[in-house]
């Protein structure tokens, strides 16, 4: 699976790492990647959110199964 925010789209960075002896390699920064169930066109899916989306309120968290069950009147 590609390491890849669902929402914003953020993936794997790559560039350059200099040592103090200016010996140069490759190296990659990957997103900060959470896995969770939100609300994504009316049904709960889980997806790969980045932290920064995550904090910005751009992911709609379902609502708890305690409180949905509690919000719903008892059959008699």
């Amino acid at each position: 699976m590609a390491k890849k925010c669902e929402m914003c789209g953020k993936s794997t960075a790559t560039g350059r790492k200099v040592s103090h002896a200016h010996n140069v390699t490759s190296r990659t920064w990957e997103p900060n990647l959470r896995t969770l169930r939100a609300l994504v066109d009316g049904t709960v899916r889980r997806i790969r959110v980045c932290s920064r989306c995550l904090r910005s309120g751009r992911v709609q968290r379902p609502p708890s199964r305690k409180r949905f069950l509690a919000e719903t009147p008892a059959q008699p």
